[in-house]
Formats: C-alpha cells, sequence, structure tokens
C-alpha cells in the first residue's frame, strides 16, 4: 500500500468519524484487555467479530469475560451492504483445529460467555451447521460452565437429492439446536422496506422463518433478534419489525445505531438520538420482549452474558 493510499484512507476515517453526534464517540476501552485478546487469537489464526467488525465495545466485553467468536474464516460469501467483513465467493478453506482452537482460547481468557457467529459459507454443503456445533462440543470438553449462544447465518441455500431448500434449512438448524445453545440468535438488521438494499442475499420473512423454527423444535431455547437503525426507515416500520419478531415468539432483541465502516458502504442517513432509542426500547419491553438493549452503541453481542 502507499503512503498516499494510506494517508487518504485515514482521511476518510476522520471524515466519518468528525460527522458522528458527540454521543457516538467512545473509548475503545481497556488497552491492556483489548490486548491480551489480540495477541491469543492472532497466536491461534483464529477470528472475532469483536475485531473483524471493529466493535467499539469489545473493550468492555473483554473485561467482562465475554467474547463473539467469528468462525469459518474472515471471508464471507454474501455482500451485505452495511457490514466490514471481507466479501468474496471464494472463501478460505476450513481450519480443522479451529474449534480447538476457540475452544482453548475461550479457557485461556476465562471467558463465562461465549457467542458463536460466523461469515455466511454458502459455499459448504451443510452452510457450516456442523461446524457450530463442533466448536460447541469442544469449547464445553474444556469448558463446562462457560455459557455459549450462537448467532448464525439463515443456513438457506441449495438442493440434494429433491429436498427443497426449506427442508435444507430445518434440518441445518435442527442440528444446531439439538446441541441446547444458551440463546439461538439471528440477526433481521433492518425493516423489510429496506432488505434488499441492507442486507444483500437475505430476505425479510426468511430471518423470521429461522427463529420460528427454533421455537418449533425447541420452545426452551431462548431466541433473539438484532436490528441497527439509520438506513432511513422509520419509528413506525421499526415497530411493525418488533411486533413481526414477537409474533414468531422471539424473546430477546438489540437495537443499535449503524455506523458507517467506510465510505465503501452505505452512508448513514440518520443518526437517531438516545432519547429515541429508550423510547423503542420501552416499546419492546412493552410487546413483551423478555431481554431488551436499545441504544446507539448497542450490538448483537452486547452484554449478552447478563441475560442468562
Amino acid at each position: 500500500m502507499s503512503s498516499q493510499t494510506n494517508r487518504s484512507e485515514i482521511a476518510d476515517r476522520r471524515a466519518l468519524v468528525q460527522s458522528m453526534p458527540d454521543w457516538l464517540r467512545r473509548s475503545i476501552g481497556n488497552a491492556s484487555e483489548i490486548s491480551t485478546v489480540q495477541q491469543i487469537i492472532k497466536q491461534r489464526q483464529i477470528h472475532t467479530i469483536c475485531e473483524e467488525g471493529r466493535c467499539p465495545n469489545r473493550g468492555e466485553c473483554y473485561a467482562q469475560k465475554t467474547a463473539t467468536f467469528l468462525l469459518m474464516g474472515p471471508t464471507c460469501t454474501r455482500s451485505c451492504a452495511f457490514c466490514q467483513v471481507d466479501k468474496g465467493h471464494a472463501p478460505m478453506p476450513l481450519d480443522a483445529d479451529e474449534p480447538q482452537k476457540v475452544a482453548e482460547s475461550v479457557m485461556l481468557l476465562g471467558l463465562k460467555y461465549v457467542v458463536l457467529t460466523s461469515v455466511a459459507r454458502d459455499d459448504l454443503a451443510d452452510q457450516g451447521a456442523g461446524w457450530f456445533v463442533e466448536t460447541m462440543r469442544k469449547i464445553r470438553a474444556l469448558n463446562s460452565d462457560t455459557q455459549i449462544e450462537l448467532l448464525t447465518p439463515d443456513f438457506w441455500g441449495g438442493r440434494q437429492d429433491s429436498v427443497s431448500p426449506e427442508e435444507l434449512q430445518q434440518q441445518r438448524i435442527a442440528t444446531i439446536v439439538a446441541e441446547k445453545p444458551a440463546c439461538y440468535n439471528h440477526n433481521i438488521e433492518t425493516v423489510k422496506r429496506l432488505q434488499a438494499p441492507v442486507r444483500r442475499g437475505a430476505k425479510y420473512d426468511r430471518t423470521l422463518r429461522v427463529l420460528q423454527i427454533v421455537k418449533e423444535l425447541d420452545p426452551t431455547i431462548p431466541t433473539k433478534s438484532g436490528l441497527m437503525l439509520g438506513h432511513g426507515e422509520t419509528e413506525e416500520e421499526v415497530i411493525e419489525t418488533l411486533k413481526d419478531l414477537r409474533g414468531v415468539e422471539c424473546d430477546r432483541v438489540t437495537i443499535g445505531q449503524y455506523m458507517r465502516p467506510s465510505l465503501d458502504h452505505l452512508p448513514v442517513q440518520k443518526y437517531w438520538h438516545p432519547n429515541e432509542f429508550d423510547r423503542l426500547g420501552a416499546i419492546a419491553k412493552e410487546l413483551g420482549f423478555s431481554h431488551v438493549r436499545s441504544a446507539p452503541l448497542v450490538r448483537s453481542s452486547y452484554h449478552a452474558g447478563e441475560e442468562t
């Protein structure tokens, strides 16, 4: 990378930060906590969404002994326009040792609550469902008291021996549900009207169906979903989405502000005020969600361990 390109990228990042309201500017947290986690994951060549997505809360979460691991490599086969994770149609081959490496990292960091997420892997026969299961088992073998939450893709796609995509999706989800995670999370991300420009390759009703399938298979597993505000949605649309989530018995919800990762990503249409997040959080509680996190810097896994 040339020095000129590097200076340009730094200028772009500064421009994005300078355009944010004051309530979105915060310290990343304890540098020693972040450094410890970074060192362990770098040594094992594994990934966390905390780092890949540059989460503003990562220092706080690390200090509380929680982290979110990104499975199956850093390259996603879908191209959601809001996401900072790398995209590509030819992701890396799976690292056969990754589940064990993640389990060892959980042990070394003394994590009490772990969230496992992944890039979308449409190139794999089971879309990666079995990889979630293997990683959960490895973690439990070394860390019997650690709670595990999953944040999965929709597992949609493919056709095998005349089995429909709907049936394949249910089979993949059933494989994971049988392992009884502490919580099953699948994010709806935005309102129905904005799904196409924001979530390329995903669909609103398909997301609702994932959460519905989990409850049909095992009603005792808490389900969870998340919304990012700032893409041009209205309050009425957000409330309608919350109602749709409750319609499939979704138990928990997170609501946060979309923050543009770079000038190559979708621009922010609106910075919602903290008071507006408070209002939406109160509405979500009135609708019956058992756990609600609603604030500008809230992300999918924010304070996840406090919900058990």
